[in-house]
């Protein structure tokens, strides 16, 4: 019994993650890649046919492929979150946050870009 809720919770993860890698499709500030990824991981724990859809899909299938044998990042990706990444700092201090939560904001944000940008590009 436990086992079927397992994957039915992946296979709602994977839908919602999925739905919001096509909306980051067309909006520009919402990353495609992480969500393509993201559901490609909870598809392939819940649902194997939607795991296998998204393996074959035109559009997404490339960035999962990349990202399992290589452990690539697309270079468009990494330059769009490293620029998200230091536009939310820069409104974190001109809207006047704290001390303590610039630091820890940037020592997280560093460090995660500091992790993608040393991800192989294709």
């Amino acid at each position: 019994m436990g086992d079927r809720f397992g994957k039915t919770g992946f296979r709602i993860l994977a839908y919602i993650s999925i739905t919001l890698a096509a909306a980051g499709v067309v909006l520009p500030l919402l990353p495609t890649t992480p969500f393509v990824l993201l559901a490609a991981f909870f598809a392939s724990k819940g649902s194997p046919a939607f795991a296998q859809w998204l393996e074959d899909h035109p559009r997404f299938g490339p960035a999962i492929d990349q990202w399992r044998t290589r452990r690539a990042v697309p270079a468009r990706a990494k330059v769009l979150a490293c620029s998200m990444m230091a536009l939310s700092w820069g409104m974190l201090f001109a809207l006047g946050a704290s001390a303590m939560v610039l630091g820890i904001s940037g020592v997280f944000l560093c460090g995660t870009a500091c992790y993608l940008v040393t991800r192989p590009s294709y």
